[in-house]
């Protein structure tokens, strides 16, 4: 009787919730719904991150996902001759949400850096310094070269090289001033706190984060990368 029971209760509750998800009419929120796309300005939930990764994947899906919050347009395909190098995806980026800039990289990279930019950039730039960002200052995505070590080129092709990695060295503010990391990573307090805050962030949405804290190359730069297994250094 109670195992009936029980297996009614799972068969009915199944239904239920089945019907609450997919009827058009559903009283659940978009991003509490497994079945709506990726908004790049809604709170964040448990789906979040499972719904990231399925729009990053989606080359049609990555770019509905950053209309409405980035100045974004499919390019075309970077091709290379090393075959270690290149990107079908590509886009061309004029500005994600508040902050401009102009990048070409692959549109997993761009979706990343604009749920960076939302939910972690403008906020810590809100409660460390008052202000908001306006550009981010990049050193460029695509690059067809090796990984570089403090020993020389590793065998290893990075990121890089098929635009799966972006670059950024520094932001300008809303009040007119900027925030570089080698300058202001053990600079001021404030700022140094922001870039602290901001580097966490980047951890949040990007599959690899290096820093200043990494090694001597990436004293200058956070690199920003959209593949890997959540490195955070």
């Amino acid at each position: 009787m109670f195992r009936a029971v029980f297996l009614f209760v799972v068969v009915f509750g199944g239904i239920l919730g089945t019907a609450l998800v997919l009827h058009p009419d559903t009283p659940l929120p978009d991003h509490w719904n497994p079945t709506r796309p990726l908004e790049v300005r809604a709170p964040i939930t448990p789906l979040t991150d499972w719904k990231l990764s399925r729009t990053a994947g989606d080359p049609q899906a990555c770019i509905a996902a950053l209309q409405d919050h980035a100045q974004v347009v499919s390019a075309s395909p970077i091709s290379s001759e090393n075959p270690n190098c290149g990107n079908e995806n590509a886009v061309t980026i004029a500005g994600v949400g508040q902050a401009s800039l102009t990048l070409q990289t692959a549109c997993a990279s761009a979706l990343r850096l604009a749920m960076w930019e939302q939910h972690s950039l403008q906020p810590a730039a809100r409660s460390n310094l008052e202000t908001t960002v306006t550009a981010i200052l990049d050193q460029g995505s695509y690059n067809c070269r090796p990984i570089r070590s403090s020993s020389g080129n590793s065998t290893r092709w990075s990121t890089h090289a098929t635009a799966d990695a972006i670059d950024v060295r520094g932001f300008r503010m809303a009040n007119g001033d900027s925030v570089i990391l080698l300058r202001d990573w053990d600079g001021a307090e404030a700022k140094a706190a922001f870039l602290r805050a901001v580097h966490a962030g980047s951890c949040r949405w990007f599959k690899t984060t290096l820093g200043p804290d990494y090694n001597a190359l990436h004293a200058d730069h956070f690199h920003l990368q959209s593949r890997g297994w959540g490195t955070c250094r």
